[in-house]
């Protein structure tokens, strides 16, 4: 039997973020040598990539990249199989990476991301295949977002003190103000919270708007409303729609007497755009 203790299969494990298992037959066959278990984890782990690729990534983490001078930046989402991945160094160093990737390439889109070259001669989606490979898991990016057009700030939340956050916000407001810092803090902790779909109502699409309209009008005429009055309680349900799902409309996390629309005009900065990602959601 090879001769290795539970420190090396330990840390083989952090090494690679394969399996107990895995690890102690890479090191048996290594005959107690950690760095050729690793080499051997990782060749299996090539060999393994296309039989991940029908398991499921939920778990994950968001990384943010803010600018010094908070003018830009950038939220990545990387999903992994497991929380223990999650947890690893070496998954969040590859989630930083290709934030770093993001921040200097201005990709267009995840096709275009994926694409482009992060290393000489190494494209995105092959340094996540690496990541796969390296992990053990299936690893997936398939989600970014990116502003560049005034002050930026990022909120990241934990939903466990010892995973990495789970949700990722990114706001950028129109101008940078001695309260943009703390307005744009709030809004952001309040968009993770709260989780609302649009900007505006003139964000919403129209057909979207007809759907709550169409169903605002069966269900008064279901409850026997008057026909007289169905225009107003169609009215003031659509009015509750647009109040829930878009983020101005909506009561304030830390004041819910006023607006986040209300707060950002006492502010005197505008909200232009958010992007708020949950990892797997």
């Amino acid at each position: 039997m090879a001769n290795y203790t539970a420190a090396d299969v330990k840390k083989l494990r952090e090494l690679t973020g394969a399996g107990m298992m895995d690890c102690k037959k890479a090191l048996d066959e290594a005959e107690g040598d950690v760095e050729k278990a690793v080499e051997a984890l990782r060749i299996k782990g090539q060999k393994g990539v296309a039989k991940r690729e029908g398991r499921s990534a939920e778990n994950g983490a968001i990384v943010s990249l803010i600018a010094d001078d908070n003018s830009s930046g950038v939220i990545v989402e990387l999903k992994c199989e497991t929380d223990f991945v999650a947890k690893g160094e070496k998954f969040q160093s590859v989630a930083d990476a290709i934030a770093a990737h993001v921040a200097k390439t201005n990709p267009a889109d995840i096709e275009a991301l994926l694409a482009s070259e992060i290393e000489a001669g190494k494209t995105v989606q092959a340094f996540v295949d690496e990541a796969n490979a390296n992990l053990g898991e299936k690893i997936v990016l398939d989600r970014f977002a990116q502003f560049a057009d005034g002050y930026v700030t990022a909120y990241m939340h934990r939903t466990m003190p010892d995973l990495p956050p789970q949700i990722g916000v990114l706001v950028e407001l129109d101008k940078q103000t001695d309260e943009a810092a703390a307005v744009a803090k709030g809004v952001a902790q309040h968009i993770a919270a709260f989780a609302p779909k649009y900007l505006s109502k003139e964000d919403v699409p129209a057909e979207v708007v007809e759907a709550e309209r169409r169903v605002a009008e069966e269900t008064t005429r279901a409850e026997g409303k008057p026909e007289a009055a169905l225009p107003k309680i169609v009215e003031g349900r659509l009015n509750g729609f647009f109040k829930d799902a878009t983020l101005l409309g909506q009561p304030y996390a830390l004041d819910n007497k006023k607006s986040v629309e209300k707060v950002l005009q006492e502010a005197g900065v505008t909200l232009k755009r958010f992007a708020r990602i949950k990892v797997g959601i």
